[in-house]
């Protein structure tokens, strides 16, 4: 059965190092990057600093909708961790491809579902949306609310959750296992 490490935060919060971190108790490590590349130099520009401190030796996956698809394709090594970055890039990449919220909540089972039929370790991170302001558009609060939603069927399976706050991990939960 899969391990389940799921890393929330705000925006800057050391969400990614942390995880690094995690995973770099471990070897080998697979990295799935949910972006979409679109162009946008300032998106380019985190990815440059990404790579910049990510360790070598790393595989770097780009897959910005077929989660469960790239982890089937790409589980090789038996006790690999997995970072999955980020779930929320991955549920507005599914909204844009006009997903609606039961939609994109199968999709979240059929993660969790191979996450939990492999022996890997997963490390998924996600944006903590909840704590801001109310956003001003429709769109804006749909992606908050189906955002939210998902990490709450993330955080409720996960056997370690922790919340990131000005680079400082909190152990928000840890599941004993047999």
């Amino acid at each position: 059965m899969g391990k389940l490490v799921f890393i929330l935060g705000g925006a800057r919060s050391g969400k990614s190092r942390f995880a690094a971190e995690y995973a770099g108790k471990s070897k080998p490590v697979l990295y799935i990057a949910t972006y979409k590349r679109t162009g946008d130099k300032e998106m380019e520009e985190r990815i440059r600093r990404h790579k910049k401190n990510r360790p070598e030796g790393w595989k770097v996956l780009e897959e910005p909708v077929e989660l469960s698809r790239a982890i089937r394709q790409n589980l090789t090594h038996r006790g690999i961790s997995i970072i999955i970055d980020c779930i929320t890039l991955w549920v507005s990449n599914l909204l844009l491809k006009k997903k609606n919220l039961e939609e994109i909540l199968e999709e979240t089972d059929c993660l969790l579902k191979t996450i939990k039929n492999t022996d890997a370790t997963f490390i998924l991170v996600s944006n903590e949306v909840g704590m801001g302001v109310v956003p001003v558009t429709r769109m804006g609060r749909k992606f908050r609310d189906i955002a939210g939603i998902v990490n709450q069927t993330i955080a409720r399976d996960a056997d370690e959750v922790y919340f990131m706050l000005a680079g400082i991990p909190i152990k928000m939960r840890h599941k004993n296992r047999p």
